[in-house]
This record gives C-alpha cells, structure tokens and sequence, in this order.
C-alpha cells in the first residue's frame, strides 16, 4: 500500500481504531456514518451476525472493524474480518493460498472487508456527512498496513466495492480483480408481460410456459413484507435452508437459526420472503432484502422439489416485486449462467488486494492483469445470449 495512495484533500488525517465488536460502538453512531439504506452494513444486520454466532473467531470470521475518529467523532468505518479460510467471500483466491503454501509461507489469516455470505456490490468505506472518502482512503490504508503487518497476516481484501471505488484502490497501486454476475434492470417496466414483450418470441413462451409450469403443480407463492413474516416463517425458512446447503454443499450453512429468528426480522420491511405451498403446506421459500433501488436475492431452500419453482420463487416473483415497487436493479447473488436466458445481464464486479510479500504481490497483479481479458470476453459473450429482441 506504500507504492500509492487514493488523492483526496489536506485535511488533517483522523484517528484509526480496530474493535473486535460492534458492541462497542453505538448502533446510533454506526449507522450515522453507515446509512440505513443498504441493509448489509447497518449495526443490527452485522452486529446481529455476531450475536447469533454467525461471525465469531470460532467461525472464522472474527471482527476488528475499523473506525475513524477525529476529535472523539466517528467520521469514517470500514467493516473488517480477520479470516481463518475463504469460505463465505465468493471471490475465489483458493489457488493464492496453494501458492502461499507451496512457497512455505501461511495465507491464513487474512484480512478481508467484506460483507459476510454476501456478495452484494455496495458501499465498504462510509464517510460522516462532510467527509471526502477520497481523502481518507490513506488514512484507511496506512492503518490496515500497519495493523497486519505488526500481526503478521499475509493480505487484505476488499471485496465487492462500487466500481468507482474500485479504480481508485487500482490507480492507487492495489491490483484489482474482476467477476461476473447476472442483475436484472428495470426499463420501466409496467407489469411482468411488459418486460416479457422484450423478449424475442421463442424466449418470451419459454418463460411463460414456466411460470404455467408452477401453477399446474398446485403450488401457490405469497409473498410477505416484514412484520407479516412470523416466527413460524422464520423457523421453517431456516429448516429450509438447512436442508438445502446440507445437500448442496454437505453442511448446514453459515447462518445460525437465531440469525433468521432475530437479526433477519430486525430489518422490518426490509427484509422480504416468498413462500410457495402446495395442498396448504409450506414447501419452500425464497428470502430477499431491499434498500431504496435494488433488491437482492439471498437465500433459498426447499423441502421438496417442484419444476421450475426454484425460477419462479428466486427470479420472477423477485422481477415482479421490482416492478410493483420500482425499484431499479435486482441481484439475485453470484453465480447461475441459467439466469440469462431470463433476461439477467452479465455485469462486472469488484475486489482490490494488497499483499505483505513484495514477490507474491507482483504474482497477484500478474495474474489479474492476466485475467481480466479473459472475464471481460465472458461478460462479453454472456451477453450475446440475452433472450431479449434484436433491433434492426
């Protein structure tokens, strides 16, 4: 981080203070210079992971937030994890950390800014009202230096940061990585048949012949708004999730069952489930949280499986909640090529990582360098496989 930093003004640098808890800093302080809108960073959401034993030194994921202080005033936070592993970040570095162990060096532990399980694109560094995040990314990058070097931790992450952001780090000499997601945009779409009026025919009856699909089964979905999601919701969405990683992945999944019966409710009418039945019984559920553009899609589980319900529960009750609401943006989550031919477009995403050893942080710039050519194609071809019309 020495070779640069982000240019901002000449004010005087504030005070940087690791905690390794929320609960030592004010839900009202935090949020402040947090916000409210995005849900991922506000206190209850990431403190409450703490709580329900979701982000403990024992899950690998202990806290030590940074916070920025000038004249005993929080100006500035960037949330902060040290790592044991590189489960729950969705950008991939499995192959960095061979690396470091065939050099007989040790990857673990890390650093990593990032909101947990959630590769949600949004604000990392927030700034007090009157602030210039530009002029106390030094501030932030001095600190984090100094902190994991005098702990010997290999490197720091940041992980899904707006693009402008991201560019920043990158002119500032902090290689930057890309991905490839698939978001859904609103073009002012009226209804779900508007949308699909942009499709090219064949595409356009596929999707309808899903949707049908659903209701032919006998399954019906309802979709609840905060407080109209119960305790009991909240429980059998957990079995749900439960069930489903156990299957997928051979574990239950990184969140506690008090995180869905707790924190998840904490966020009110941020927070939205769609829950499909078939003869009255719930079968499965799809959970979302909302800020004031964009939904994101979060998790999904089921107790049995049905054609089609996985789209039409994750992905079109999702595209017609935007419309209802107009909102501008849904992101369904990482991953799922199955999402373009259902008029989600490939867009980019971010992360920029500095690296204590000078010889392995040349083989990252290297290889991102590298790399980026060939994410960029991928974006590229993705999408030429939109099912939306041609014109001309």
């Amino acid at each position: 981080m020495s070779d640069g930093t982000v240019q901002g003004g000449a004010a005087a640098m504030p005070n940087a203070e690791f905690i390794d808890s929320l609960a030592q800093v004010s839900a009202a302080d935090w949020d402040a210079v947090a916000g409210v809108d995005y849900p991922f960073l506000q206190h209850r959401f990431l403190h409450g992971l703490e709580i329900t034993g979701c982000t403990t030194a024992d899950t690998g994921w202990q806290p030590c937030h940074l916070l920025l202080r000038r004249e005993n005033r929080l100006i500035g936070l960037l949330p902060l994890y040290l790592k044991a592993h590189s489960y729950g970040e969705y950008v991939f570095d499995w192959s960095w950390a061979d690396a470091w162990q065939r050099a007989g060096l040790a990857y673990y532990p890390k650093l990593v800014s990032a909101v947990p399980f959630t590769p949600a694109t949004g604000p990392r560094l927030c700034v007090a009202d009157g602030e210039d995040s530009a002029s106390l990314w030094p501030c932030v990058l001095a600190a984090i230096e100094q902190f994991a070097r005098a702990r010997g931790l290999s490197s720091w992450h940041l992980l899904f940061p707006e693009k402008a952001v991201s560019g920043q780090l990158l002119a500032a000499g902090l290689p930057q990585r890309m991905t490839t997601q698939f978001h859904w945009f609103n073009d002012g779409y009226t209804s779900f048949e508007d949308f699909l009026g942009a499709f090219a025919s064949r595409k356009r009856k596929n999707l309808r012949r899903e949707r049908e699909r659903v209701t032919q089964q006998g399954l019906s979905l309802q979709l609840l708004r905060g407080a109209e999601i119960t305790a009991a919701d909240w429980r059998q969405f957990h079995r749900f999730y439960q069930t489903t990683y156990a299957r997928r992945s051979g574990h239950g999944g990184y969140l506690t069952r008090d995180f869905f019966l707790q924190t998840a409710p904490s966020l009110g009418d941020q927070t939205i489930m769609v829950v499909a039945r078939h003869s009255g019984q719930a079968v499965a559920a799809a959970l979302y949280f909302r800020s004031s553009t964009t939904l994101y899609g979060r998790y999904w589980g089921c107790s049995a499986d049905f054609d089609c319900l996985h789209f039409e529960a994750c992905y079109y009750q999702g595209i017609d909640y935007c419309i209802a609401e107009g909102l501008q943006r849904f992101d369904p989550g990482a991953q799922g090529e199955h999402k373009i031919q259902r008029g989600f477009r490939p867009i980019l995403t971010y992360s920029n990582h500095w690296i204590a050893d000078p010889r392995l942080a040349e083989a990252v710039a290297d290889f991102t360098r590298r790399e980026r050519p060939h994410i960029e194609a991928y974006r590229d071809e993705a999408a030429s496989l939109l099912p939306f019309r041609r014109e001309g």
